[in-house]
């Protein structure tokens, strides 16, 4: 009796897992986000991956993460901001790294960034979205020179 009690409360545990796992990802419409604090460790550990980001202008040259790629696309709903997106497209399609997108809030730019990318060929498996975006980072960021 007592190991079929193990049985169920494992299988039970195993289920809610899960169950969080699905509700997180419909929450979050499909998107993979990626926190700061991962994203900070994964630069520290050297992790190969690509940085792009997606800020206006003005706020990349007054600071953005180190070894990010300025596309100043955002916020991604002109043809011309889209345009803009393919700064090394040929790059991101033949490689493998992950790509973190990052944009001032971590919302609607970047989700029409991992969209057109997308559409571009893109495996979205590789696309990672910075929670709360740039204006979060409580990290090292650097002006442009």
């Amino acid at each position: 009796m007592f190991k079929h009690g193990i049985l169920v409360g494992t299988f039970l545990l195993a289920v809610g897992v899960g169950s969080a796992h699905a509700f997180l990802s419909i929450f979050s419409g499909g998107y993979q986000y990626i926190t700061a604090e991962e994203l900070n460790k994964r630069i520290e550990a050297g992790d190969a991956m690509v940085l792009l980001d997606i800020c206006p202008a003005d706020e990349f040259a007054a600071g953005h993460i180190p070894g990010s790629i300025e596309t100043n696309a955002y916020p991604t709903q002109t043809d011309e901001e889209r345009n803009r997106l393919n700064k090394g497209l040929a790059a991101l399609r033949a490689g493998n790294e992950d790509i973190i997108i990052v944009c001032p809030g971590g919302g609607g730019g970047a989700r029409r960034t991992v969209d057109y990318y997308k559409a571009q060929g893109i495996d979205e498996k590789r696309m990672y979205i910075l929670q709360n975006g740039l204006k979060k980072w409580p990290y090292k960021k650097v002006p442009k020179s």
